[in-house]
Protein backbone atom coordinates (compact mmCIF):
# COMPACT_ATOMS: atom_id res chain seq x y z
CA UNK A 1 0.00 0.00 0.00
CA UNK A 2 1.07 3.72 -1.04
CA UNK A 3 2.25 5.19 2.04
CA UNK A 4 1.91 9.64 1.80
CA UNK A 5 2.96 12.15 4.28
CA UNK A 6 0.86 15.32 4.07
CA UNK A 7 2.09 18.49 5.47
CA UNK A 8 1.58 21.98 5.22
CA UNK A 9 2.03 25.53 6.26
CA UNK A 10 -1.33 26.93 7.03
CA UNK A 11 -1.35 24.41 9.87
CA UNK A 12 -3.04 20.83 10.62
CA UNK A 13 -6.64 22.49 10.65
CA UNK A 14 -7.02 23.97 7.41
CA UNK A 15 -9.80 23.23 5.20
CA UNK A 16 -6.75 22.97 2.69
CA UNK A 17 -5.31 19.88 4.47
CA UNK A 18 -8.06 18.20 5.48
CA UNK A 19 -9.64 18.26 2.15
CA UNK A 20 -6.57 16.84 0.88
CA UNK A 21 -5.95 14.03 3.33
CA UNK A 22 -10.17 13.40 2.27
CA UNK A 23 -8.94 12.61 -1.16
CA UNK A 24 -5.51 11.11 -1.42
CA UNK A 25 -7.15 8.53 1.24
CA UNK A 26 -8.31 6.76 -2.57
CA UNK A 27 -4.69 6.45 -3.26
CA UNK A 28 -3.25 5.01 -0.11
CA UNK A 29 -2.30 5.46 3.84
CA UNK A 30 -2.20 8.90 4.62
CA UNK A 31 -0.47 9.88 7.77
CA UNK A 32 -0.26 13.78 8.37
CA UNK A 33 2.72 15.69 10.36
CA UNK A 34 1.32 19.17 9.34
CA UNK A 35 2.45 22.78 12.15
CA UNK A 36 0.00 23.37 14.97
CA UNK A 37 -0.50 26.41 13.84
CA UNK A 38 0.21 28.48 10.58
CA UNK A 39 3.50 29.02 9.27
CA UNK A 40 3.10 30.90 6.15
CA UNK A 41 5.82 32.32 4.37
CA UNK A 42 7.99 30.50 6.88
CA UNK A 43 10.04 29.27 3.50
CA UNK A 44 12.61 26.83 4.09
CA UNK A 45 13.00 27.61 7.32
CA UNK A 46 14.64 25.26 10.25
CA UNK A 47 14.40 25.77 13.75
CA UNK A 48 17.45 25.29 15.70
CA UNK A 49 17.12 27.83 18.60
CA UNK A 50 14.28 26.05 20.43
CA UNK A 51 12.95 22.93 21.40
CA UNK A 52 9.96 21.09 19.11
CA UNK A 53 7.43 19.15 20.69
CA UNK A 54 4.94 16.76 18.60
CA UNK A 55 1.64 16.21 19.48
CA UNK A 56 0.51 12.51 18.49
CA UNK A 57 -2.94 12.81 18.23
CA UNK A 58 -3.62 9.54 16.67
CA UNK A 59 -2.31 7.06 14.65
CA UNK A 60 -2.09 9.40 11.27
CA UNK A 61 -2.29 12.98 13.00
CA UNK A 62 1.02 14.81 14.24
CA UNK A 63 1.27 18.54 14.90
CA UNK A 64 4.74 19.85 15.68
CA UNK A 65 5.03 23.80 16.99
CA UNK A 66 7.37 24.73 13.98
CA UNK A 67 7.73 24.79 10.47
CA UNK A 68 6.53 22.79 7.47
CA UNK A 69 10.13 21.76 6.95
CA UNK A 70 10.63 20.69 10.94
CA UNK A 71 7.55 19.01 10.35
CA UNK A 72 9.01 17.21 7.50
CA UNK A 73 12.16 16.27 9.12
CA UNK A 74 10.73 14.98 12.03
CA UNK A 75 8.66 13.12 10.12
CA UNK A 76 11.03 11.29 8.01
CA UNK A 77 13.63 10.84 10.78
CA UNK A 78 11.58 10.37 13.84
CA UNK A 79 7.55 9.45 13.28
CA UNK A 80 7.61 7.37 10.13
CA UNK A 81 10.61 5.73 9.77
CA UNK A 82 11.79 2.15 8.87
CA UNK A 83 8.94 -0.24 7.21
CA UNK A 84 6.55 3.14 8.04
CA UNK A 85 8.47 5.31 5.68
CA UNK A 86 6.14 7.72 2.91
CA UNK A 87 6.62 6.34 -0.92
CA UNK A 88 5.83 10.42 -1.67
CA UNK A 89 4.95 13.38 0.23
CA UNK A 90 2.41 15.83 -0.85
CA UNK A 91 2.11 19.46 0.41
CA UNK A 92 -0.72 21.69 0.76
CA UNK A 93 -3.42 22.51 0.10
CA UNK A 94 -2.39 26.18 0.27
CA UNK A 95 -4.64 29.00 0.47
CA UNK A 96 -3.72 30.98 -2.40
CA UNK A 97 -1.23 30.69 -5.43
CA UNK A 98 2.84 30.06 -5.21
CA UNK A 99 3.25 31.49 -8.04
CA UNK A 100 7.04 33.11 -9.46
CA UNK A 101 9.07 34.20 -7.04
CA UNK A 102 6.44 33.58 -3.72
CA UNK A 103 8.05 29.97 -4.40
CA UNK A 104 10.94 31.36 -2.61
CA UNK A 105 8.71 32.07 0.22
CA UNK A 106 6.40 29.66 0.47
CA UNK A 107 6.14 27.10 3.35
CA UNK A 108 4.17 24.99 1.35
CA UNK A 109 6.86 24.27 -1.34
CA UNK A 110 9.45 23.97 1.38
CA UNK A 111 7.70 21.06 2.80
CA UNK A 112 7.77 19.17 0.09
CA UNK A 113 11.44 20.03 -1.19
CA UNK A 114 12.76 18.87 1.94
CA UNK A 115 11.19 15.83 1.49
CA UNK A 116 13.54 15.55 -1.93
CA UNK A 117 16.37 16.92 -0.48
CA UNK A 118 15.57 13.95 1.95
CA UNK A 119 15.21 11.33 -0.85
CA UNK A 120 11.31 11.10 -1.10
CA UNK A 121 9.56 12.70 -4.38
CA UNK A 122 7.38 16.00 -3.28
CA UNK A 123 4.57 17.88 -4.95
CA UNK A 124 3.09 21.10 -3.15
CA UNK A 125 -0.46 22.08 -4.11
CA UNK A 126 -1.46 25.62 -4.24
CA UNK A 127 -5.32 27.18 -4.90
CA UNK A 128 -4.88 30.73 -6.58
CA UNK A 129 -7.69 32.33 -5.17
CA UNK A 130 -8.11 35.37 -2.63
CA UNK A 131 -11.21 34.08 -1.13
CA UNK A 132 -14.31 32.21 -1.18
CA UNK A 133 -11.91 28.83 -1.13
CA UNK A 134 -13.24 25.90 -3.31
CA UNK A 135 -11.16 22.93 -2.70
CA UNK A 136 -12.55 20.25 -3.95
CA UNK A 137 -11.64 20.36 -7.73
CA UNK A 138 -8.00 20.92 -6.53
CA UNK A 139 -8.56 18.22 -4.61
CA UNK A 140 -9.45 15.99 -7.31
CA UNK A 141 -6.35 17.12 -9.55
CA UNK A 142 -4.15 15.97 -6.94
CA UNK A 143 -5.54 12.23 -6.67
CA UNK A 144 -4.34 12.77 -10.06
CA UNK A 145 -0.82 13.95 -9.71
CA UNK A 146 -0.10 11.85 -6.97
CA UNK A 147 -1.09 8.83 -8.83
CA UNK A 148 0.83 9.51 -11.91
CA UNK A 149 3.89 11.14 -9.96
CA UNK A 150 4.39 7.47 -8.11
CA UNK A 151 3.17 4.84 -11.27
CA UNK A 152 5.71 7.46 -13.43
CA UNK A 153 8.42 8.21 -10.86
CA UNK A 154 9.84 11.92 -10.96
CA UNK A 155 13.73 13.23 -11.85
CA UNK A 156 16.05 12.88 -9.16
CA UNK A 157 16.23 15.72 -6.60
CA UNK A 158 13.35 17.03 -8.20
CA UNK A 159 10.07 18.75 -6.58
CA UNK A 160 6.43 19.63 -8.45
CA UNK A 161 5.02 23.01 -7.28
CA UNK A 162 1.60 22.98 -8.75
CA UNK A 163 -0.98 26.00 -8.98
CA UNK A 164 -4.28 25.31 -9.59
CA UNK A 165 -6.93 28.01 -10.61
CA UNK A 166 -10.35 28.60 -8.90
CA UNK A 167 -13.27 27.30 -11.32
CA UNK A 168 -13.27 24.95 -14.21
CA UNK A 169 -9.69 24.19 -15.53
CA UNK A 170 -8.57 23.87 -18.75
CA UNK A 171 -6.12 21.73 -18.75
CA UNK A 172 -2.21 21.14 -17.51
CA UNK A 173 0.43 23.08 -19.14
CA UNK A 174 3.84 22.35 -17.84
CA UNK A 175 5.55 25.52 -16.73
CA UNK A 176 8.54 27.62 -15.53
CA UNK A 177 8.92 29.81 -12.63
CA UNK A 178 7.72 33.23 -13.79
CA UNK A 179 9.07 36.83 -12.15
CA UNK A 180 6.52 38.51 -9.67
CA UNK A 181 5.83 42.12 -10.29
CA UNK A 182 5.18 43.61 -6.79
CA UNK A 183 6.73 46.06 -4.34
CA UNK A 184 6.65 46.22 -0.38
CA UNK A 185 4.43 47.96 1.62
CA UNK A 186 4.86 48.77 5.50
CA UNK A 187 2.78 50.17 7.68
CA UNK A 188 3.93 51.67 10.83
CA UNK A 189 2.23 52.00 14.01
CA UNK A 190 2.06 52.24 17.77
CA UNK A 191 1.36 49.47 20.73
CA UNK A 192 -0.20 51.02 23.70
CA UNK A 193 3.22 50.93 25.11
CA UNK A 194 3.73 53.81 22.72
CA UNK A 195 6.26 51.84 21.08
CA UNK A 196 6.40 51.39 16.80
CA UNK A 197 5.53 48.45 15.22
CA UNK A 198 5.68 47.47 11.27
CA UNK A 199 3.83 45.37 9.17
CA UNK A 200 4.93 44.12 5.47
CA UNK A 201 2.48 43.65 2.79
CA UNK A 202 2.92 44.31 -0.47
CA UNK A 203 1.24 45.36 -3.74
CA UNK A 204 1.51 42.97 -6.75
CA UNK A 205 1.12 45.07 -9.96
CA UNK A 206 -0.52 42.05 -11.87
CA UNK A 207 0.73 41.84 -15.90
CA UNK A 208 -0.01 38.72 -17.63
CA UNK A 209 2.86 36.34 -17.37
CA UNK A 210 5.43 35.58 -20.41
CA UNK A 211 4.48 32.56 -22.32
CA UNK A 212 5.51 29.15 -20.46
CA UNK A 213 5.70 30.95 -16.97
CA UNK A 214 3.39 29.67 -14.42
CA UNK A 215 1.98 33.01 -14.29
CA UNK A 216 1.30 32.60 -17.91
CA UNK A 217 -0.39 28.99 -17.47
CA UNK A 218 -2.69 30.30 -14.58
CA UNK A 219 -3.83 33.17 -16.44
CA UNK A 220 -5.00 31.09 -19.16
CA UNK A 221 -7.01 28.83 -17.25
CA UNK A 222 -4.68 26.25 -17.03
CA UNK A 223 -3.16 24.20 -14.36
CA UNK A 224 0.59 25.72 -13.57
CA UNK A 225 3.34 22.39 -13.02
CA UNK A 226 6.79 24.14 -11.89
CA UNK A 227 9.47 21.19 -12.11
CA UNK A 228 11.79 22.35 -9.25
CA UNK A 229 15.18 20.86 -7.03
CA UNK A 230 17.20 22.57 -4.68
CA UNK A 231 19.90 23.46 -7.16
CA UNK A 232 19.92 27.16 -7.02
CA UNK A 233 23.07 27.54 -9.11
CA UNK A 234 22.69 29.82 -12.18
CA UNK A 235 23.81 27.42 -14.22
CA UNK A 236 24.12 29.77 -17.55
CA UNK A 237 26.20 32.38 -15.41
CA UNK A 238 29.07 30.29 -14.57
CA UNK A 239 30.58 30.67 -18.09
CA UNK A 240 30.23 34.93 -17.61
CA UNK A 241 31.98 34.31 -13.58
CA UNK A 242 35.05 32.32 -15.51
CA UNK A 243 37.18 35.65 -15.02
CA UNK A 244 36.62 35.22 -11.33
CA UNK A 245 38.65 31.89 -11.22
CA UNK A 246 41.96 33.75 -12.15
CA UNK A 247 41.76 35.48 -9.09
CA UNK A 248 44.74 35.14 -7.05
CA UNK A 249 45.23 34.79 -2.79
CA UNK A 250 47.25 37.15 -2.55
CA UNK A 251 44.19 39.38 -4.59
CA UNK A 252 41.48 38.45 -2.82
CA UNK A 253 43.02 38.94 0.85
CA UNK A 254 44.84 42.19 -0.34
CA UNK A 255 42.60 43.69 -2.73
CA UNK A 256 45.34 44.31 -5.08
Amino acid sequence: MTRILLTNDDGIHSDGIIKLEEALREVGDVYTVAPASEMSGASHSLTLSRPLRIRHIDDRHWSIDGTPTDCVTLALNKILTGEHRPHICVSGINHGGNLGDDASYSGTVAGALEATILGVPGLAFSLVAREHFDFTEAARFAVVAVQKAIAEGLPEGTLLNINIPGGVTKGVRVTRQGIKNARPIITEHTDPRGKAYYWIGEEVQHSEGEEGTDYHAIDEGFISVTPMRSDMTNHRALSALEGWNSLHTEEVLTGI
